[in-house]
């Protein structure tokens, strides 16, 4: 049953709050009368950070990370060893490792994994950009940290065969201490870290 709101100007606040992933109308109603309770500048001040971020943030042209200018701080970043790429599904995948503390080079963002059940197909995300990466030199290694999904096995391959002709590019994947079936975002950062130092050849496992 559709719940009857007394102001039309909170029914407003629910609806858009509830459109976010994982917030119901039930918690929607609920962060809207806590920001309701709250001084006025609670929420003025979420609202206007809100509008910044939406109008401030935009995507590294090189990596698709998120970033405040052309390049986010990674690629900007003159001690980051240009010559090895970490491809990740997100932007919090990226999060993830640079809290490991065990990578120096840079990252490659795809935003999604290949899913044909979902529609989402290897045009969708940016896979063209990393071969167009690839193939105008100065990589040496691409390291494929998907996480271990069916999907993100897929687009592992998918990548694989993509970037084979590149026969000077080592193509390597995380060591096997993420479980099958988990995501990067929720592997713990020792266990990320541990199974970055540790990787190993992609066409290792292919074999097996």
């Amino acid at each position: 049953m559709q719940q009857e709101f007394a102001s039309r100007l909170l029914e407003s606040a629910v609806t858009e709050l509830s459109r976010l992933p994982g917030i119901g109308r039930k918690t929607a109603l609920r962060l809207a009368l806590h920001i309701l309770r709250s001084d006025e500048s609670v929420g003025v001040a979420l609202g206007e950070a809100v509008i910044n971020m939406r109008k401030g943030v935009t995507y590294c042209r090189e990596c698709h990370n998120i970033s405040e200018t052309e390049l986010c701080p990674v690629c900007a970043d003159g001690r980051r060893d240009r010559r090895t790429v970490c491809v990740v599904e997100t932007v919090k995948d990226v999060m993830s490792f640079e809290n490991t503390g065990q990578y120096d080079g840079l990252y490659h963002v795809l935003g999604g994994v290949i899913a044909p059940m979902d529609g989402i197909g290897p045009e969708q995300i940016e896979i063209e950009s990393l071969v167009r990466r690839v193939a105008s030199g100065g990589v040496d290694e691409v390291i494929l940290a998907l996480g271990a999904t069916m999907e993100g096995e897929t687009t592992n391959f998918y990548i694989y065969r993509r970037l084979a002709p590149y026969t000077d590019v080592k193509i390597t994947q995380l060591a096997r201490g993420v479980s099958v079936g988990n995501e990067i975002e929720y592997t713990d950062e020792i266990t990320l870290g541990r199974s970055l130092v540790n990787r190993t050849l992609f066409s290792d496992s292919i074999k097996r």
